[in-house]
């Protein structure tokens, strides 16, 4: 492991930890894993064996997978994909005009961020059509194998259809503070906001201006309300789902932080998410000066 430095959280006494909190949330079963800047595992609580459904947190690893698939010149972001004048990029980007879940236009390409499953899934389609091979599979030779995913798959819609432990989550998580698979420069491009200033509805929290995206990744910029921590920075990035799952990374304090339950997303979710994540990212930044 390499050498820490300030920047980087020292272990914690597990005791006392706020991951503890997970315990009292409606849910039957619940695990939550922090990872520091060196890739290490510095705190966790509940199984991280347990293989939970991840909803949209699998467009994380789709992200990710489109993301080698642009190294690898299987697609371009100019390519044309999905209604007329779109293209992948406007697709990784929810811009595309698609509705959450169909094929209907709701609005001109780029002019609003219309978050949608339906655009990953065209996305799927072009890469599929592009290289003959299909996203599960793509995705296990590109991401999971070489991270040692083993438990971790996409089972139809690329947009939600994933599984995964938080085991495996915490080694992507490492991946996504020191990218081995696609270049620093690339992960960095597809974490900053892009088509800026555009209004759209972050599912779950209400309309959001601006509603800020990356390439598949969600920027927490300035939005409130919002399931991470006010005082988290802007460029963390990340996603939640609704089956109750959540994935941040905190690229200026280098931590992130992995969040499965059985309990689907609704209200308890909002009340217990944000102040959660708030008081993690405080406490994970007190480890720093000890």
């Amino acid at each position: 492991m390499l050498a820490k430095s300030k920047n980087e959280i020292r272990g914690i006494d597990h005791s006392m930890s706020i991951l503890t909190q997970i315990d009292q949330w409606p849910s039957d079963n619940a695990v939550s894993v922090v990872v520091n800047g060196n890739g290490a595992i510095v705190d966790q609580h509940g199984d991280t064996a347990r293989v939970y459904p991840l909803a949209s947190v699998t467009k994380l690893l789709s992200a990710y997978t489109f993301l080698v698939a642009l190294e690898e010149e299987a697609i371009t972001l100019e390519d044309p994909a999905g209604p007329e004048g779109s293209t992948v990029h406007h697709l990784l980007a929810h811009t595309a005009g698609y509705d959450f879940d169909s094929e209907a236009i709701r609005f001109a390409v780029g002019t609003k961020r219309g978050y949608s499953n339906f655009g990953f899934e065209k996305l799927a389609g072009h890469l599929e059509q592009q290289t003959g091979i299909s996203m599960s599979e793509y995705a296990q030779e590109a991401v999971f194998a070489p991270l040692a995913m083993a438990n971790t798959e996409i089972a139809g819609s690329c947009a939600k259809d994933g599984r995964s432990t938080a085991a495996d989550l915490a080694k992507f998580s490492a991946e996504l503070l020191n990218p081995t698979i696609v270049a620093q420069a690339t992960l960095r491009d597809a974490t900053r906001v892009h088509f800026e200033n555009l209004a759209g509805i972050l599912p779950g929290y209400g309309r959001q201006n601006p509603n800020d995206w990356g390439l598949g990744f969600e920027i927490r910029s300035s939005k409130s309300p919002h399931w991470t921590g006010a005082s988290h920075p802007a460029s963390t990035f990340g996603h939640f789902g609704q089956s109750g799952t959540f994935l941040w990374v905190d690229p200026e304090h280098r931590l992130a932080c992995v969040t499965l339950t059985d309990k689907n997303f609704g209200q308890w979710a909002v009340d217990a998410w944000a102040p959660f994540n708030e008081r993690l990212l405080a406490d994970l930044q007190n480890n720093f000066d000890r």
